[in-house]
């Protein structure tokens, strides 16, 4: 049991962050304080008790309601809770007892915050993506002081790596327009991206924008083919960069060493 001990806590601390990211994703973009007023029902505004807001098991134990007026609350809050609890522990089996844990844990946090605001609004809150790249550049500043490395040159190359990022967007941005003739990114896909570089340095970058391209690509035809999807329907491109650097931050070195070995 001791052996599962820190996967469990691993868990509910994920847990627990992701209910802290369900007041962010409503609030943020809405332009209220994340802290005032308290967790409230959004229908009768009665403040919740703190055994109504324990992540997973509070939505379950009220069956999907608020105790008070019974208006049903929306699924989305335990899964979202559920998924960051499976993904800090997923972390912490890749980077083990490492310094480079928590620093995951908190770049996941800003993507799932991102991607469901992009799904909601059609837009990448610069408090977030802005913030998200400065706490790169210092994480790999740090990284680097505990490896007994360079912290300068480090911070050189993920600044670098941020700046590549933004013109790598505006040169797709430039093509796609010229392609379609219409505006096809964002301006807060450009600082995500940014972010990406910060945190993921060049490579873990490039490989992000492919496989994010490539998933964009796949899911927009299969959409269309199927009638999910206009074709002049906005399709927010957030969530396929954040799903990119995912697969980055767990498989990019093996994918990486795959695409050289068959090259060579």
């Amino acid at each position: 049991m001791s052996s599962f001990l820190p996967w469990v806590l691993a868990f509910l601390f994920g847990a627990s962050i992701g209910s802290f990211l369900n007041v962010v994703i409503y609030r943020l973009p809405a332009g209220m304080s994340l802290l005032f007023p308290p967790s409230r029902c959004p229908r009768c505004q009665t403040r919740l008790k703190p055994y109504d807001n324990v992540p997973i098991v509070g939505w379950l134990w009220l069956k999907g309601r608020c105790r008070y007026c019974r208006v049903s609350i929306s699924p989305r809050y335990p899964l979202v809770e559920f998924a960051c609890g499976v993904l800090f522990v997923m972390l912490f089996v890749r980077f083990g007892w490492h310094v480079s844990t928590p620093l995951h844990w908190l770049l996941v946090s800003w993507l799932v915050a991102l991607t469901l605001i992009d799904v909601d609004t059609l837009t990448l809150p610069n408090p977030l993506t802005i913030s998200g790249v400065c706490l790169g550049w210092l994480a790999q500043g740090f990284l680097a002081f505990d490896a007994g490395e360079s912290v300068a040159l480090a911070l050189a190359a993920s600044v670098s790596a941020s700046i590549l990022g933004l013109w790598l967007f505006d040169g797709i941005s430039l093509v796609g327009a010229a392609v379609f003739g219409k505006t096809v990114m964002g301006g807060g896909d450009g600082k995500l991206v940014a972010m990406l570089g910060a945190w993921l340095g060049w490579q873990g970058l490039l490989l992000s924008i492919f496989l994010s391209s490539l998933l964009g690509a796949l899911v927009g035809s299969l959409g269309v083919a199927l009638g999910v999807i206009n074709r002049r329907q906005p399709i927010p491109f957030g969530p396929f960069l954040a799903f990119g650097a995912g697969i980055t931050i767990f498989f990019g070195n093996a994918l990486v060493q795959a695409y050289l070995a068959l090259l060579f």
